[in-house]
Order: C-alpha cells, then structure tokens, then sequence
C-alpha cells in the first residue's frame, strides 16, 4: 500500500550488502562496524558493541547489569535466545523483606541485585557463535574507558542529579564518576580507569590457549576469581542507603555469581500474516508484543492512518488488554505455569478482542485460563520517600536525569548473520559502584512482587519478570527484521508501533522510527514504586492535533509530551544481499552505519 509517512526524514535509511550495524551511541555502531571490517560476524561485533555501550552510556547499562539477546545463525538457520538476565539470590526470600518491614523491594541500593547476567550472557555468544578472540572484542571498550569518551548531556545530568547521594552516601561512585569531586561537563572526555583495569586484568587471567579456553577462563575469572570475591565482600560488609531511606546490607554473594551461567532458550513466536515474530520468554514482557498482534489481527488495518485516532486508539487498548495478561500470568517459567499457548490462541484473543470498544478503558482486565487468573495486585505500601535519586526506568518521554533506562542494537553480517540485544541495568544512578572494580550491581530484583502466590513473587534462583525485549522477524520464510528500544514498560509498545508501521503503513525503517509515537501508562509499573495511571495515553505532539482531539473524545485521558520524546529505536534488515538500518532521532545519540 502507498506510505503515508512524510516525504522527508531526519536521517537517511542506510543501504548496503557487506555488513550494517545500528544502536543507541555512534560509537558503539562505530565500534561494531569495525569488527566486521577486520573480518568478524556479526556477533563478534555484537560482543564488541555491547562493552563499548557500557562505557559510553555508563547511566543506561554496565557489566553488573542483565541483557537479553535474539541471534539468527546463518549456517543453522536458526533463531535463538540467549538469557543474560541473572536469578535472585539465595538468600532474597519474601520472608528477608518482611523482616525488614519492607513490601516493596527498593530501586537503588543493594538489595535489588541479581545475579549480574550481562558478561557471561556475550561470553557465551562470543564462544558458541564468534569467530574472532576475546582480546580482539573487548580492546575498544578498554581503550574508551581508559582514555575517556566525550561527556554527552544526559551523563552530565545524571552525574549532577545523584552527585549529593554520591557524596554523602556512595563515596566509591564518588570516587569514579566524580573526578576531582566535580561533576563532568558535556563535551569533556571522562574515563573510567577502574573498569578499564578490570576488564585487562581479565583478559591477563584468561589469556593463552585457544579461543574458546580463553572465554572459558574469562567467565570464571568473572564469576568466581578477583570481579565475584570483590561483589561478595562489599554485599557482606558494607550497608548501603536505598530509596526506602534507610541502609541495607546486599543478599548477592560469590556462591550465588559461581552457579550460575547464561543459557540458549527457544524463542517464543507468532505467526501475523506472511510475518513470523520473535520474541523472548515470558521472563521477560516479550510476548506482550506477540498478544497484542494476536489481538490486532482481528481488525483491519491497512487502510488506518498511522498517526490517526482509529490506529492508536486500537494499538492502545489492545496493549491494555495484553499488558493486564502480563502482570496475571507471567513470570519465570521455570517457577510458575505461563500458558502462552492459550494467551497467544487465536480463540482466546477472539473473546478478549470483543472487550475492545469505541470508548477508552478505564479498567485492569485480565483474562482467566483454566485456574491460572490471578488478579493484578495492588500495593498499599509505605509512603514513598522524597529522595529517589536513581530509582526505575521511566520512557525517554518523562525520563529525569537522576533515573536510568536502557541500551540497544541490531547488527546484521553480509552472510546474513543478524542479533538483536538490549542491554540495561547496572547503571551509575542505581547502586554503588563496587571498589575496585568500576562497575556497580544492576536493581532488577525491583521487579518482583513481595506478595506470595503470584507469578512474579519473588523467589531465590528465580528470574524477575524483565521488561528488556528485544524483536526479530520472518518475512515469507526468510530471516527479515532486527528492532528495539530503550524504554522500560513501554519498549512493546514502540516496538509494535514500528512494525505496524512498517508492515501495515508501507513506511520504510527510517520513516517509521521518524514517525510519532506514543505509549499508554494505564497498567502498573515493573519499577519501584509501581504506580498507574488508569487511561493515561502520553503522546508526542507531533501527533496531529485532530487525532489528539479525538482521542479524548473516545475517554482516553492524553497528556502531550515534547515532540522526539517516545522511545530510541534502532532496526535493520534484510532482503538477500540487500541490508538495510535505520537509527533514532530521539536522544540525539544513535546512529547506523553500514556498507
């Protein structure tokens, strides 16, 4: 069908067949792009892509943090999941918080940890799927972290926002992240020599033997030599100021680093049309996208406008319908039954779809499968305090500086190689930084509930329910679309918005990222302090101002946020030799490259 999109976009749509590479910091798609130069695949430059992003977006991801990854193998032809998203510890029993008077667990601090899941996770891609050796990959994110990287505004600002905290609580984030007790100013370069030390005393203690001997070591020198010893003594000794406005000790030990490792895992798909999407477990919000095709293929939408009302208003409440799916039935499940099966049917989405009306929802409705319905449930926990310096993962819409988010990227190999990735956690903002060692713990642990029998309760070795969820897709059969965003609970939303503009708005990858967006609130949130807010629809406004009058004549309760607001997308793509990428406006940061 003819595009609707606009004539122009601020970018142009990068064409090539030797290799392209899009994410969220020109450097780190600069820094992929030159590993498939020297002759690595597109998952060696992915390795390389996910360090250097650490470094130059030290407040949007780091090594304690938790990535998921989807590679498309071009010698299998297959499509999995790699699970970088570290369990609970041992001792994080519902019972711990209750005896420490808490009922939600808190944003910052220690208490929020998990397993760090991020390195080992790119190890074991770098292994089973790599070509090039460990040195070679990690050798960029060194060299930037040891000679500095330029300072771009939001660093600026969200070293500014928790510089008090650092100071008076967090000395050793001080210590790095405050040079000369100040904070960096936009443009200077800033180092971070404890993280470059770190990783090259990794690579001494890895170094000799073959490729593979090589990784291996790394990920015991990880995760139980000097990085593992370090995180155990400083949970065990050291308590630490938190949102809940007191100091807690972390429950993280070494023992709980040593047991665990990343794994491969089956993706979850659904067939939309001649489209086959992939997507992660309902560890993560994955399938939330995959419901929300299931509830859209029931109405027409080819011949909708893209940024009009009808469109939004049935991306919106179908999201509503998926989102209150989420929050009953999903959960590790290798702790909980989640019956995707049915939750993805078509007869269910059929029954759930007649609840999609002309007028906005104002309600939670979850569906009921056999016995499995939970309700939703609904916090009366203490007064939040008013310092929640480095708490949650909001949008790119209303994101203050002192808050973290979250990193992504596609790259795709002239062999036809493609990965997905979305990295995050462990950010500056969030948790002390471990002495000695660079780096601070990521808070994933947030996420769970500390109500008992529900899906997401939390438990020890059990997975938090993440919101990091990165796509891939089929096109009649062949391996077709790489896409993402930052943005916590509201990454599936853009990320449908683009594939529907994509698939049903005739728009190209450029033109789709350009394209308005939006994103609804109406569910709770997956971070501290989980608030909702029934209805509420913030779109960009760059939305036509017809489409925003209608919206609120249908019910829907629109708040209008800047334009260049929603979300940071990436994607790329291919058709045979033809590749193709295409980077975010928003945020000022992401570019594709390629050739």
């Amino acid at each position: 069908m003819p595009s609707r999109a606009p004539a122009f976009t601020t970018r142009p749509e990068i064409e090539g067949s030797f290799g392209v590479v899009t994410s969220t910091h020109w450097i780190a798609t600069a820094v992929g792009m030159s590993m498939l130069e020297r002759g690595g695949n597109a998952f060696d430059a992915g390795v390389a892509t996910a360090f250097t992003l650490q470094i130059v977006e030290p407040h949007l991801n780091g090594p304690g943090g938790d990535t998921p990854i989807i590679v498309h193998d071009s010698r299998s032809g297959r499509t999995d999941v790699i699970c970088g998203q570290g369990p609970a510890p041992a001792a994080a029993t519902i019972e711990a918080f209750e005896q420490m008077e808490l009922d939600l667990v808190p944003g910052t601090g220690l208490l929020a940890a998990c397993i760090p899941g991020s390195f080992d996770a790119w190890m074991l891609l770098l292994r089973d799927y790599g070509t090039l050796r460990l040195a070679e990959v990690l050798a960029p994110a060194i060299y930037y972290a040891e000679h500095g990287v330029p300072v771009i505004p939001r660093i600026a600002a969200g070293i500014a926002s928790v510089a008090s905290l650092f100071r008076e609580h967090w000395p050793s984030s001080a210590e790095v992240f405050l040079p000369n007790n100040a904070v960096p100013k936009v443009g200077e370069f800033f180092a971070n020599t404890s993280l470059a030390r770190t990783y090259a005393r990794v690579l001494r203690e890895a170094a000799g033997g073959s490729r593979e001997q090589e990784i291996e070591r790394a990920r015991r020198v990880w995760s139980q030599g000097f990085i593992a010893e370090a995180i155990d003594r400083f949970c065990r000794t050291e308590r630490v100021f938190d949102v809940s406005g007191r100091r807690n000790p972390g429950l993280l030990t070494g023992q709980d680093m040593a047991g665990w490792q990343a794994h491969v895992e089956e993706p979850v798909s659904y067939d939309y049309g001649r489209y086959t999407v992939y997507k992660t477990g309902p560890w993560s919000q994955g399938p939330v996208l995959l419901q929300q095709l299931a509830l859209l293929a029931g109405f027409g939408l080819d011949g909708l406008d893209p940024s009009g009302a009808d469109f939004i208003h049935l991306q919106v409440e179908a999201a509503k319908l998926a989102f209150a799916d989420r929050e009953s039935f999903y959960g590790d499940p290798d702790f909980t039954a989640v019956p995707l099966e049915v939750l993805l049917s078509a007869d269910y989405n059929a029954a759930r779809r007649t609840l999609i009306g002309e007028h906005a929802s104002l309600a939670l409705r979850p569906g009921q499968v056999g016995e499995l319905g939970r309700p939703i449930p609904v916090v009366a926990h203490a007064a939040v305090p008013a310092a929640v310096e480095g708490a949650g993962e909001p949008t790119l819409a209303d994101l203050p500086a002192e808050r973290g988010d979250t990193v992504h990227f596609d790259i795709i190999d002239r062999d036809g190689n493609m990965i997905s990735a979305t990295p995050s956690g462990g950010w500056l903002q969030s948790s002390p930084v471990i002495p000695g060692l660079g780096f601070p713990l990521g808070t994933r642990a947030q996420m769970f509930w500390l109500q008992r029998g529900l899906p997401n309760s939390l438990a020890p070795g059990k997975r938090p329910r993440t919101t990091l969820t990165p796509s891939f897709a089929m096109r009649d059969g062949e391996p077709w679309l790489a896409w993402g965003t930052p943005g916590g609970d509201q990454q599936d939303q853009w990320n449908l918005q683009y594939f529907l503009r994509v698939v049903h708005g005739g728009m190209n990858l450029q033109q789709a990222i350009d394209a308005p967006a939006w994103h609804s609130e109406h569910f709770p949130a997956s971070f501290w302090p989980r608030q909702a807010e029934p209805g509420l629809l913030v779109v960009e406004e760059n939305v036509p101002s017809a489409t925003i009058d209608e919206l609120r004549a249908r019910g829907h309760v629109v708040r209008v946020g800047p334009a260049w607001s929603e979300g940071r997308l990436s994607a790329a793509s291919r058709e045979g030799r033809h590749l193709r990428a295409a980077s975010g406006p928003r945020g000022m940061q992401g570019l594709a490259i390629g050739r």
